[in-house]
């Protein structure tokens, strides 16, 4: 533990709701600080979680513990089980914005308030709206190093000519989470 004793809860959770191609994008790892959602990652099989967790533990300095019944990651759970039953277009949760500092910070937080569900922005275009209109190479590594991806809608930035870009989840879970929001047709099968 560090030296201000804090503790990460984590839990492994199903992306999908009713199992009937509703944008389930397969499990996620949810971890929480005592300030909020601190990481979310994608595709948490073993090996995922296993380096997931190894990385937490590095940069929080913190000790991890599985706790998927806390009080601490129960609204995050709620909530994103929601998003991914097509009930909630909007997190409205107490996020840990540790794993991020400087332009990725400042670029992730707008993205969390100023891109709403349903809507995409362009690389340059989010660079442009945080001061730094030539900075969409910039963006794009922001959005590669975002810890808090679904929450903090990566999967919303798109090239300028309508290409997908590039995701840190891959593109089958972008187009997923695209289509879940109505931006993309669902996939026929």
């Amino acid at each position: 533990m560090d030296s201000d004793g804090q503790f990460v809860e984590w839990a492994t959770i199903d992306s999908g709701g009713s199992g009937s191609g509703d944008g389930g994008i397969g499990p996620l790892l949810v971890a929480a600080t005592e300030a909020g959602l601190v990481y979310v990652a994608f595709h948490a099989g073993p090996a995922v979680r296993e380096k997931a967790l190894a990385q937490l533990r590095t940069r929080l300095g913190a000790e991890l513990t599985e706790a998927p019944g806390s009080a601490r990651l129960a609204e995050p759970i709620r909530q994103l089980r929601a998003y991914f039953a097509g009930e909630l277009r909007d997190f409205a949760l107490p996020l840990d914005w540790s794993l991020t500092s400087g332009f990725n910070r400042q670029v992730l937080r707008e993205l969390a308030t100023g891109v709403p569900y349903g809507a995409v922005v362009g690389y340059g275009d989010l660079a442009g709206r945080v001061g730094q209109p030539g900075a969409a190479q910039a963006v794009g590594a922001a959005m590669g190093s975002n810890p808090l991806p679904v929450v903090v809608p990566c999967h919303r930035v798109v090239e300028s000519d309508g290409g997908l870009g590039g995701f840190g989840g891959g593109l089958e879970t972008k187009r997923a989470l695209l289509a879940l929001e109505g931006v993309l047709p669902q996939p026929l099968f």
